[in-house]
């Protein structure tokens, strides 16, 4: 197995102890390290292997103009500019097989930057003190980033923060050696759904796009799913999209804590990448389980999933709200559009006999939704329940159409 090469990214004016532990750590486990240097006052006590004087000239200026702008904001700004060129400098010449970035917040604000920067399946790992905390926006997160809480590690080595950091090179240096990136062999259509018990429409759709050669990836609505779907569609991975799991906008119109960003349901329409739209579970709003509930959601409708997640309905003016939130982001799309609009029902606890059905409430949506779908889209009403056969039926007639026009390219059977 050809030995991995890591590119280490940190401030070694302030971490060297942690860096060099960490350099250490790779090379007693058959990898080899480079280290980056991204701070910016003062000089690193060990021999690095790109300084911070390269990283400001990769970002078209020098450390001391950085120095000058007398603010450590827009210093580290202009140093994540820097890190970003040349970490893709050194990917693009195939000299690294994988990233380890280190810091607090103000590392962690420009080891987001790199990690975006880099493609999908390229080992990318950051080990932060704030570690998926809700500090960060989702819009900042790629699709595979993986982190590690820094325990202990604010300052100086201890045998905790060793434990992390350890863990973190085996975790980075075991990513490269063991990962299949993607070849794309196939064209990608990406999908949104909820776990199939709510939704189940990917399982008819599946295996007939499959027939017709195309690969279906499917992303679970739950917050960092839906991030993942805007961040492939952003670097536009997908020959066309079916995004039928919208809950995550109406769970931010909302201000739940279970979202992917102001940003959802947009970037496949920016990158004109054609797009099949449905309103799957947008009469939910998700709260996580373990949190009382706001009072203006007490008292109404609701499903405990489990011990994490819930949720709760919407109201007919919520839900009439949610529509023209949903035509607004449309009418920016620039590719092929169809909205879909299943009249019976949008997931599968609003059955007439389940415990969310609101028959009443729906129709307002949908009488609300068939007035404000903007021109670009092609607006499609299907008499059928979304997990329905028909729904799913109607959506490949449509898909087969594109494909015929030449508006998706065809499938490699």
């Amino acid at each position: 197995m050809k030995e991995k090469t890591i590119l280490i990214v940190g401030t070694a004016d302030t971490k060297s102890e942690e860096l060099v532990f960490m350099k250490q750590c790779i090379q007693e486990n058959n990898g080899e390290a480079l280290v980056m240097d991204v701070g910016v006052l003062g000089d690193p006590e060990f021999d690095v292997d790109y300084t911070r004087h390269q990283v400001a000239e990769a970002a078209n200026t020098t450390n001391k103009e950085i120095i000058d702008l007398g603010d450590e904001n827009k210093a580290m700004t202009k140093t994540s500019e820097g890190a970003v060129n040349l970490t893709l400098q050194l990917f693009n010449a195939n000299k690294i097989d994988g990233v380890l970035m280190l810091g607090g917040t103000m590392g962690t604000d420009l080891s987001l930057d790199v990690a975006e920067a880099l493609p999908f399946g390229f080992p990318k790992f950051i080990v932060s003190t704030i570690s998926f905390s809700h500090l960060i926006p989702p819009e900042r997160l790629s699709a595979d980033l993986m982190m590690i809480l820094w325990s202990g590690g604010l300052y100086g080595l201890n045998a905790i923060c060793k434990a992390s950091l350890s863990q973190a090179c085996g975790a980075v240096l075991g990513a490269a050696n063991a990962v299949k990136a993607p070849k794309f062999d196939k064209p990608v259509v990406g999908m949104t759904s909820l776990g199939s018990s709510a939704l189940k429409y990917m399982k008819l759709i599946k295996p007939e796009l499959e027939k017709r050669g195309y690969e279906l990836a499917i992303f679970h609505t739950t917050g960092q799913g839906g991030r993942a779907f805007e961040n492939l569609a952003k670097n536009k991975q997908f020959v066309c999209v079916m995004d039928f799991s919208l809950q995550e906008v109406v769970n931010e119109m909302k201000g739940s804590i279970v979202t992917s960003g102001k940003d959802r349901l947009e970037n496949a329409g920016l990158q004109a990448v054609p797009a099949m739209i449905a309103p799957g579970a947008i009469d939910l709003i998700d709260v996580a389980s373990w949190r009382e509930l706001p009072e203006d959601l007490k008292g109404r409708e609701s499903h405990s999933h489990n011990r994490l997640i819930s949720s709760v309905t919407m109201t007919t003016e919520e839900r009439k709200k949610a529509a023209r939130l949903i035509a607004d982001k449309i009418s920016r799309y620039k590719g092929k559009t169809a909205f879909v609009l299943p009249l019976q029902g949008i997931e599968e606890w609003d059955r007439k006999g389940n415990t969310l059905h609101q028959p009443e409430a729906h129709k307002a949506f949908c009488k609300e939704m068939k007035s404000c779908v903007p021109d670009n889209a092609n607006f499609i009403e299907v008499d059928a329940h979304i997990n329905d056969q028909e729904f799913s039926a109607s959506v490949l007639n449509l898909f087969d159409q594109w494909v015929k026009e030449g508006i998706v390219p065809k499938g490699n059977i």
